[in-house]
């Protein structure tokens, strides 16, 4: 059965269809609702609900028993029993920019460690992918599910799609893309999504936390950034398991070496007697090296766990959360 939704402030109205979660429908009648993991594991979409009744298939992760009795909710996962009226931020994304779905063929694979593989993917010589610095396409499978990837290239570079794509075990794509893939196989693609990008219209320092593969969005903010030559300060943190997992640690110091403005620290979470760098994790290095966070803008990317613990200690250190964005990379297994 198919239930309106309004949302306040701003009076904005779009429709759910059955078996359609609320942000599904927004976005496919073009509200841009903030999100980030689109399986509740985040909580980047949650708002409140303020009339109404809505359920949900399993119960979301990034949804706490306090949240349940505030009436808010998590939009990516919720699906409504009633009409709706809802209170949740809307993100003022470049109207210019048009999510396609489009064939493309795999141009070039590259191992950058033991799990991690650099795809780079062609478009049809007809066809571009207008995209913001930080967001990500979907790779469509046959059987009608798709596949997140951040987008690692940034938009001026885009003769190839570059994609990090880590090995998850007893996934359904991830295998294929270490055991079978080779060069122009083909494949579909759908995007750009997300509501996680660079945002232009700051003149604030910058602060880029990385988890693991949540390196690959913010290779494109920062090769933005030098595009444009844009001078604010860059505080690159970028966080792995071992020395081997910072997969392309040869370029972040070729960045530093070329730009006086950005400055870079890996840190690893795996003692390693050999390492005198920073270790633990990645934001208590933030943390530690900086005693007033409010004058920043931070992105940060990488697993849930690490999202919502960078927010809420990051605003122990006096971090404005509308200045804090975020996407959260949380791996299907389909076992």
């Amino acid at each position: 059965m198919r239930h309106q939704v309004q949302i306040k402030p701003n009076e904005h109205q779009f429709y759910v269809e059955s078996n359609e979660t609320v942000l599904d429908a927004a976005l496919r009648q073009g509200i841009n609702l903030r999100y980030g993991c689109r399986n509740g594991a985040c909580g980047s979409c949650k708002g409140k609900v303020l009339a109404g009744d809505l359920h949900y298939e399993d119960d979301p992760i990034a949804l706490s028993d306090d949240d349940k009795e505030e009436n808010l909710a998590l939009f990516c996962a919720a699906m409504p029993d009633s009409d709706l009226v809802i209170e949740v931020d809307e993100i003022d994304l470049d109207s210019a920019i048009e999510i396609k779905t489009l064939p493309c063929r795999v141009q070039e694979m590259n191992l950058l460690s033991d799990d991690v593989m650099q795809l780079f993917i062609k478009l049809p010589a007809s066809e571009r992918l207008q995209f913001l610095p930080g967001q990500y396409i979907d790779i469509l499978l046959e059987d009608g599910r798709h596949r997140s990837f951040s987008i690692a290239n940034a938009p001026h570079n885009d003769e190839f799609l570059e994609l990090h794509i880590r090995l998850v075990d007893n996934g359904l794509f991830t295998p294929k893309v270490f055991n079978s893939m080779q060069a122009k196989d083909l494949m579909r693609i759908e995007g750009p999504h997300g509501s996680f990008f660079f945002h232009e219209d700051s003149d604030r320092d910058i602060i880029l936390v990385a988890g693991g593969t949540g390196f690959a969005p913010i290779k494109s903010i920062i090769e933005h950034l030098i595009e444009e030559q844009i001078t604010r300060t860059v505080h690159l943190y970028w966080g792995a398991r071992t020395k081997a997992d910072l997969y392309l640690n040869e370029l972040s110091e070729k960045w530093i070496a070329s730009n006086k403005n950005i400055h870079y620290t890996p840190v690893l979470s795996d003692e390693d007697a050999a390492w005198s760098g920073k270790t633990g994790y990645v934001h208590q290095a933030v943390l530690d090296d900086f005693n007033n966070l409010e004058p920043f803008d931070i992105y940060t990317c990488g697993p849930p766990a690490m999202i919502i613990a960078a927010k809420e200690e990051f605003q122990t250190k006096g971090m404005n959360p509308a200045s804090f964005y975020y996407d959260s990379f949380d791996f299907a297994n389909d076992q």
